[in-house]
C-alpha cells in the first residue's frame, strides 16, 4: 500500500475512484458526510433510511453514481456513538473497511476516518495505527504459492486545519516501522530449510549495501571457540548447520553510548536430546523470531535515519537431537567464567544468550534489551495478548512499558528481585542449572540471564506467547515487539 497526506477540493471536474467516511448512531453525520449529503441533495440520507445505516458500529453501505458528486464508490461506514470511540472500537472499524475494500480493484482511497475522536488518542497515533492495521489485514506470505494474490491502493489521508506536519511526520513513521515488520515477517515464516543460521547472516551482510550507516561484523565457530563461547556452541552441536551470530552496528550519532538489541534466532528448535512432543512441532521454525524482530527494528530505524547508535545482534543457532548433541547433565563453562549443569536441552535459549551478554560488555551499553521466544511458561502466565518483561533497571522498565502502551504492543513487568527465584537455579555441581523445577518458569529463565548482566542496565523480553498468531488454525508471525521497540527508540531521541 501506498500512503500520502493532502487537502482536497471538491469539483466537478476530478472524478474520484473511492472515498470512505464515517457515520455515527441515529444517522449523525460527520462534517464531510454533511457536506456530500447536501450536494446531493439528500439522496445520501434517503439512501441510509432505506437500508437502515444508522451507523452502528460494522454496518457499511457502498454507494455508486451520487447526484451532483463525481465518485466511483462511495463507502459509508457505521463507527457508534459519536465521541464514545476506543482504540479496539477503532481497529475493528478499520478492518472492516479494509475487508470490504479487498473485493474491488481500486487505484486511490480517499480516507476520512483519521478525523474520529478516539479517547485518550491523537491524530498522530490514529494514523499510525491505521497503517499497521491495514498492513497487518492485507499481509499474505506467499513466497511458496502457486497463485499470489494481494492487495494494494493508494491511500490518501485528507488533511485538516493547518496539520500537515503530523500527517507526514506519522505517515513516515508508520510506513517505515511496517517495513520492518514486513520485512521480519516474511523471514520468520521462512521454513528451516532456508532461513539457517547462515541465512540470517547472509540477510545482515545485505543490509551494510542498502544502508551507509550500517557496518556488519559476523563471529562464526571459529571465533566462538576462541573466545570460549561453549554455551553458545554447545547448542548447535548436534545440528549440520552451524551457528553464527550477526552483529549490525547502525551509528548515526557518534556522541552517544549504543543502545544494544539482541534477538534470539534459533531457526529450528526440536527440544535436542529432550525431544519435544511432535504435536505443532513445525511452530518451532518461529524460535527466531526475537532475531527476526531486532532485525525489522534495525532495519526500520535505518530507513528512517534516526539520529541513534544502536547494535543489533542475531544470535543464530539450531537446536537438533544426534550423537553429537549436547545433553542433560553435561557441564558448560560460559564465556562469563560461570559453569552451568544442562538439566534440560530444550532450555537452549538462554545458553545462546548468556555467552552473548557477557561478549555486550565490550560496547558499553547505555541499555541492553533482548528479545527472545524463550519459555513456555511465559504463555501460560500471560497469553497470546502481552508479552513478558524482566528489567534490572526501573527507569528502563518504564521506558519499554510507556513504548509498549503508545504502539498499543503491550509488555506486563514480572519481577526478578527475589532470591527465592535464584536458589531454583543452585546445582550441586555447577554454579547454575540451565532449567529449574518449572515453577515460574519465565522469572527464573531471565533470572538466569540477569547472572551475565551485571555490568549495564538490561531488560529482557519474552515473546513466546506473542511471537505468532492463528489464521486457519495455522501459525504466522506477528512481526511484534517491533512497533513497540521501534517507539522505544524513537522516544530515546527526545529524552537526551
Amino acid at each position: 500500500m501506498k500512503y500520502m497526506a493532502e487537502k482536497i477540493i471538491f469539483s466537478n471536474k476530478n472524478l474520484l475512484d473511492c472515498i470512505v467516511i464515517p457515520i455515527f448512531e441515529q444517522y449523525k453525520f460527520s462534517k464531510i458526510l454533511k457536506k456530500i449529503n447536501d450536494i446531493s441533495n439528500n439522496y445520501i440520507l434517503n439512501i441510509l433510511k432505506k437500508n437502515n445505516i444508522q451507523g452502528k458500529i460494522n454496518q457499511n453501505i457502498i454507494l455508486y453514481h451520487i447526484p451532483n458528486f463525481l465518485c466511483n464508490k462511495f463507502v459509508i461506514i457505521g463507527c457508534g456513538i459519536e465521541n464514545k470511540l476506543n482504540r479496539e472500537k477503532n481497529k475493528l472499524i478499520i478492518n472492516n473497511v479494509i475487508n470490504i475494500l479487498k473485493k474491488y480493484s481500486i487505484k486511490e482511497i480517499y480516507w476520512y476516518l483519521t478525523d474520529l475522536k478516539i479517547n485518550n488518542y491523537t491524530l498522530y497515533w490514529n494514523i499510525r495505527d491505521t497503517i499497521d492495521i491495514i498492513e497487518n489485514n492485507i499481509y499474505s506470505f506467499n513466497k511458496f504459492k502457486k497463485h499470489k494474490l494481494s492487495f494494494s491502493s493508494k491511500i490518501k489521508f485528507i488533511i485538516n486545519n493547518n496539520n500537515e506536519n503530523i500527517y507526514f511526520s506519522a505517515i513516515e513513521h508508520g510506513k517505515a516501522i511496517n517495513l520492518g515488520i514486513k520485512k521480519a515477517k516474511n523471514i520468520a515464516n521462512l521454513p528451516p530449510n532456508i532461513c539457517t543460521p547462515k541465512y540470517l547472516s547472509i540477510k545482515a551482510e545485505k543490509l551494510k549495501k542498502k544502508y551507509k550507516n550500517i557496518s556488519i561484523e559476523i563471529i562464526d565457530k571459529k571465533i566462538m571457540k576462541k573466545i570460549g563461547m561453549n554455551a553458545y556452541l554447545s547448542v548447535s552441536k548436534g545440528s549440520k548447520n552451524e551457528p553464527f551470530i550477526s552483529i549490525i552496528k547502525y551509528n548515526n550519532n557518534h556522541k552517544l553510548q549504543p543502545i544494544v538489541l539482541l534477538g534470539k534466532g534459533v531457526t529450528f528448535d526440536s527440544g535436542g536430546i529432550s525431544l519435544k512432543p511432535s504435536k505443532n512441532m513445525e511452530e518451532m521454525k518461529y524460535d527466531m523470531c526475537g532475531a527476526a524482530a531486532v532485525y525489522g527494528v534495525i532495519y526500520a530505524i535505518a530507513k528512517l535515519k534516526l539520529p541513534l547508535n544502536i547494535i543489533a545482534i542475531l544470535a543464530s543457532s539450531e537446536n537438533m537431537p544426534s550423537s553429537k548433541a549436547y545433553r542433560p547433565s553435561d557441564v558448560i563453562k560460559t564465556m562469563s567464567g560461570l559453569t552451568i549443569e544442562v538439566t534440560n536441552t530444550d532450555a537452549e535459549g538462554r545458553l545462546l544468550l548468556c555467552d552473548i551478554l557477557t561478549y555486550i560488555e565490550r560496547y558499553n551499553p547505555k541499555y541492553v534489551i533482548d528479545i527472545a521466544t524463550l519459555t513456555g511458561a511465559c504463555v501460560i502466565a500471560l497469553g497470546n495478548n502481552i508479552s513478558g518483561l524482566m528489567s534490572n533497571n526501573i527507569i528502563l522498565s518504564k521506558q519499554i512499558i510507556k513504548a509498549s502502551l503508545e504502539a498499543d504492543d503491550r509488555v506486563w513487568e514480572l519481577p526478578i528481585d527475589d532470591i527465592k527465584y535464584f536458589n531454583q537455579l543452585k546445582s550441586n555441581i555447577a554454579n547454575l542449572i540451565n532449567s529449574s523445577n518449572g515453577i515460574a518458569g519465565a522469572i527464573t529463565a531471565a533470572c538466569f540471564l540477569s547472572k551475565f548482566t551485571k555490568k549495564y542496565k538490561w531488560a529482557h523480553i519474552d515473546i513466546a506467547g506473542t511471537a505468532w498468531y492463528y489464521i486457519n488454525q495455522r501459525a504466522m508471525a506477528s512481526g511484534r515487539p517491533i512497533n513497540m521497540l521501534c517507539q522505544f527508540l524513537i522516544n530515546q531521541i527526545f529524552n537526551h
